[in-house]
């Protein structure tokens, strides 16, 4: 009842509902529920206070906690151990990567690669959601930032750079007219488009539209919306974006690749990170553009 039950109690505790941790395990509300009234059940103690809030731990589940993640541990471990056996350019990678990276930069590369190796299977995660190489969500994951801080194998496999990007109509409308700080101008941005407005041509631009995806942007831009931060490769791919004039590209974040230690010797996850770091690295230039 312990091995079955643990993982939900874990879940539940870490995401404060039976909601947050059904999605977190991919389960049902009704069966997180289940498990964890059984687990209170074998105990015969409340491990959670039910509140109107959500599922608040008692004092029993708070002293159950670290033993819960320890035998957690011991399972990620072992299960790491033997997958770090393999020697066979065959099995499943379970691979998660930023929408931004994933379509017109990576899908291209994971197609020459299951080319390469017809006997890999890939179980692909297009998130933003960072996935838990620790917990072993995830065996290799692509990120995007300025530095890693798990305790992971991470490889950063090359730089890119960002550029303020408008339409051309956008462009031969409005930027005439436009004040002496970019007064008349509008941004499209993530919500708080931070200090580096500030040190632009145009930091009394209005924010007036709030657009949390990259795709969503590059088209929103493209469409004559406004005008919004890239990474410049996707000037590679939509030619029609066009950099603000006045404005310069900068130097940004990296594209890093990380697996978990126990994994670095298993011959399908190493195939896998060579190639996708061989790959990325040949587009250097189109990541960095006019810095290249």
């Amino acid at each position: 009842m312990d091995w079955t039950g643990l993982p939900y109690f874990l879940a539940v505790s870490r995401g404060g509902s039976l909601r947050a941790a059904a999605d977190a395990l991919g389960a049902t509300h009704a069966t997180v529920d289940r498990h964890l009234r059984a687990l209170e059940a074998s105990y015969g103690v409340r491990l959670f206070d039910r509140t109107p809030k959500g599922l608040v731990l008692t004092q029993a589940g708070e002293t159950l906690i670290p033993q819960a993640e320890a035998a957690e541990a011991a399972v990620i471990a072992a299960r790491r151990r033997v997958k770090g056996l393999d020697r066979e350019a065959s099995g499943l990678i379970r691979l998660t990567m930023p929408p931004g990276l994933a379509f017109d930069v990576l899908c291209p590369i994971l197609g020459d690669f299951a080319r390469t190796y017809p006997e890999i299977e890939l179980d692909i995660d297009i998130s933003n959601r960072i996935q838990s190489l620790e917990r072993a969500e995830v065996d290799v994951s692509v990120r995007v930032g300025f530095s890693v801080d798990d305790d992971v194998v991470g490889r950063k496999v090359v730089q890119t750079a960002s550029a303020i990007y408008a339409s051309e109509g956008y462009i031969a409308r409005h930027l005439d007219d436009a004040g002496p700080g970019g007064e008349g101008l509008t941004w499209l941005g993530w919500g708080d488009n931070g200090a580096w407005v500030r040190e632009t041509p145009f930091p009394n631009a209005d924010l007036r539209h709030i657009v949390r995806g990259f795709y969503t942007q590059v088209n929103l831009i493209r469409a004559g919306m406004g005008m919004g931060r890239l990474p410049v490769y996707f000037q590679h791919h939509y030619p029609d974006l066009v950099p603000v004039p006045g404005t310069q590209p900068w130097l940004d974040r990296s594209i890093w690749l990380l697996l978990h230690s126990d994994l670095r010797r298993t011959t399908r996850v190493r195939l896998l990170v060579d190639h996708l770091a061989a790959a990325l690295r040949a587009q250097r230039d189109i990541f960095l553009g006019p810095l290249a």
